[in-house]
């Protein structure tokens, strides 16, 4: 049995923020992880071509910054050394294979008890804590949805959080499931590499450059939400046009309102629709049917595929291992409250890097949760 002021749970990006962030108060922790490393989402379950896809400056963690020499974006190999660095420079140390089973709270001793596994040597860890810090992330478990027939699909079926390169997809039917960041970065890599690339568009997409965002994040701090909102969208036609006629159309909320309501990003373009546009890239809605190797579509288009992969987000499983944390999560494993209140629930329970607010929704995280034990830490003392 090991007792700790602070337990985190988790190594990725929110929990190295959270103890870098307690560390400066010298306020004692554990940091636990299963993975063997740190950061495995970003080290082993990102394509290589992925950058960060806001400016450097907007993706920061609390107490360090960029090498100044580093790009504005920052590519996935620059973004693992930054956290190597971190981890280094706040000598956070993570019980790495270690998997959380559960987490309980103890009424009578008013701490939290939690059992874990290590995994290296199949045996139980025991945890006390007076505060409890999930950051697991949003991010823990592949989200694939149920389709009919997709067990006998006999190609390739990948979840994006395996897909690495469209290499070895030259000359293949690929269909790409999802049209988020990854699904429409992923349809790219696949038609340049020499794929014949088709992408399920089924939701209202907001289309926007990299410049525009950080413009947008900037405005939005001198002016209302909804004229931002306006100013961008009119920017995004005046750059794509009318995107409808491929097959993408735009949610009735802006872009900035949309993230801020729904945490829903927009997709920040990086070839996508000038290949959508010259048809390289083939557009297809929503799929109804897989039979063999043929996919129908809800229009009652069939088309043969070689390869499927699903680039449709990932579930958060804290609610799985987490017991009496209904205060602070839904069912999903995600906040009750919303941002900026979402982060603490009762009983000294908080959570990281769980509102859809990117790097610098962490950083925010990790700050408030500090704080706010360092004065719950203050006042039992005084």
């Amino acid at each position: 049995m090991e007792s700790v002021p602070v337990l985190i749970v988790g190594a990725g990006p929110a929990g190295l923020a959270t103890a870098a962030c307690l560390g400066q108060f010298s306020i004692p922790y554990a940091i636990v992880e299963r993975e063997s490393c740190s950061a495995s989402l970003w080290r082993n379950r990102a394509y290589d071509r992925l950058k960060l896809h806001l400016a450097k400056e907007f993706c920061e963690l609390p107490h360090m910054s960029y090498p100044v020499d580093a790009p504005t974006y920052i590519p996935k190999t620059l973004f693992v050394k930054y956290l190597d660095d971190y981890v280094e420079r706040f000598n956070i140390q993570p019980k790495y294979l270690t998997s959380v089973e559960s987490s309980t709270y103890d009424n009578d001793e008013k701490c939290w008890s939690i059992v874990a596994t290590d995994m290296s040597k199949c045996t139980t860890v025991k945890f006390t804590a007076k505060f409890l810090v999930v950051a697991s992330g949003e991010n823990s478990a592949e989200n694939i949805p149920m389709i009919p027939g997709l067990e006998n699909f006999p190609g390739d079926v990948i979840h994006s959080s395996s897909y690495k390169s469209g290499k070895s997809y030259s000359g293949k039917n690929v269909l790409v499931v999802g049209s988020g960041n990854s699904g429409m970065e992923i349809a790219y890599d696949l038609a340049t590499h020499g794929a014949n690339t088709s992408i399920v568009i089924r939701s209202p997409i907001h289309v926007m450059t990299k410049e525009l965002i950080p413009l947008g994040m900037t405005l939005a701090h001198h002016l209302p939400l909804n004229l931002v909102d306006k100013l961008l969208v009119m920017a995004a036609y005046l750059i794509f046009g009318d995107l409808s006629r491929h097959g993408i159309t735009r949610p009735k909320m802006g872009p900035m309102t949309l993230k801020s309501e729904t945490g829903r990003s927009a997709v920040i373009d990086v070839g996508t629709v000038g290949l959508i546009k010259k048809g390289i890239i083939k557009v297809q809605g929503s799929i109804s049917k897989i039979k063999g190797n043929i996919v129908k579509f809800q229009c009652s288009k069939r088309i043969s595929f070689d390869a499927i992969v699903f680039a449709t987000g990932y579930k958060s499983t804290a609610n799985i291992w987490l017991k009496n944390g209904e205060s602070m999560l839904n069912g999903n494993g995600l906040p009750i409250q919303k941002y900026p209140n979402h982060w603490k629930g009762e009983n000294g329970l908080y959570c990281a890097g769980l509102a859809r607010r990117g790097l610098a929704g962490i950083a925010a995280d990790a700050k408030n949760i500090a704080n706010d034990i360092k004065s719950v830490i203050d006042s039992m003392s005084s």
